[in-house]
């Protein structure tokens, strides 16, 4: 089982020792549950992010960056909590989407506060790609063959290593990779292309938990499966505000 998303390897379901699916006395994982505990983590997600977003209108977008900060620093250290003690996730899943709402909400509304109208788009294009893919996906017409998966698990880890290499020039004093903040031709058609990526990774991300169920893993896993899943709603949906932003930008 392999999935483009960083924190569903593939050794999630697995003990490293044995190399067999993880089980549990408490029970096994369902697909009923991991839909419960998803929806609930964008609920937390919500309710954080209203809060952020009401701060930035009421200050005029003033005092933001210690959420922005805390946010992203917060769900960061969440995010490796998760991956490295899954048994934690039905803890520092919740904690993790409360932070990454703080984080959503002040940058959602900077964005908003620029180009008024763009938050609801970046929402209904985020939430209408992933039923679009899950229905997709569901009624067969895209699987996660092992092509796949490696065409997705490749253009994902070059992304991540091209934002990795262009905030190390930033901290070392050079430009950096100006199309991938620009609104050129170029930085749109870098936007667009990561915005596809992000999106298929929700297709690998569907079948890994698919497969989860399948082989039986453990109840606390259905937190962790929610927890994989909001990482990759949550970089789909700033990859798509970026990209917006770009479009609009040049009007």
């Amino acid at each position: 089982m392999r999935s483009g998303n960083p924190v569903l390897g593939d050794s999630t379901f697995l003990d490293a020792g044995t190399g067999t699916v993880v089980r549990h006395d408490a029970g096994a994982m369902s697909l009923n549950g991991t839909v419960n505990r998803s929806a609930f983590l964008l609920v937390l997600v919500l309710a954080t992010a209203m809060f952020t977003w009401a701060k930035a209108y009421a200050g005029g977008g003033a005092g933001l960056m210690p959420y922005v900060w805390g946010g992203a620093l917060g769900g960061l250290a969440l995010a490796l909590a998760t991956v490295f003690r899954k048994t934690w996730a039905p803890v520092t899943a919740p904690l993790y989407a409360a932070a990454e709402g703080l984080f959503i909400g002040a940058v959602s509304a900077l964005f908003e506060m620029r180009f008024p109208g763009i938050v609801l788009q970046a929402v209904g294009l985020t939430f209408g790609t992933f039923a679009a893919l899950l229905v997709a996906y569901r009624s067969g017409l895209v699987r996660a063959t092992e092509n796949f998966r490696l065409g997705v698990v490749a253009a994902t880890g070059g992304i991540a290593l091209l934002y990795l290499v262009n905030i190390g020039m930033r901290l070392f004093g050079f430009e950096g990779m100006s199309f991938i903040h620009e609104g050129g031709w170029v930085g749109i058609g870098f936007s667009a292309v990561v915005v596809v990526v992000a999106a298929l990774n929700l297709v690998l991300d569907f079948d890994f938990i698919e497969k989860g169920i399948e082989g039986g893993a453990p109840k606390y896993m259905e937190w962790y499966a929610a927890f994989g899943l909001l990482v990759t709603l949550v970089w789909l949906y700033l990859e798509i505000l970026r990209l917006l932003s770009k479009l609009q930008s040049r009007n």
